[in-house]
């Protein structure tokens, strides 16, 4: 298991880098932004497999706090995003 594990982490730690280059070379703000979205997603991937590993499930309201963050980041730039391109159009 403690293979898996460390290849798992090797995997996430790729997407992390590879995400934080889009971070902070991304062509325009809703690139980053989803980058970021990515991102989280990476960070809950990387606690959950903490968890199952140590059979230690007292993180599981960080997975909850990373995940509502997510989702009210994603929704918000949305809303933001839309209401420019509705300014723009008039």
């Amino acid at each position: 298991m403690n293979a898996v594990y460390l290849v798992t982490l090797a995997l996430l730690g790729c997407g992390a880098a590879a995400t934080l280059y889009r971070v902070g070379r991304g062509p325009s703000m809703l690139d980053r932004a989803v980058a970021l979205d990515v991102f989280t997603s990476l960070s809950m991937c990387g606690a959950g497999a903490y968890a199952v590993v140590r059979d230690d499930y007292s993180d599981l309201p960080i997975l909850l706090v990373l995940s509502l963050l997510g989702f009210v980041g994603s929704v918000s730039l949305a809303r933001f995003f839309s209401g420019k391109e509705e300014r723009r159009s008039r």
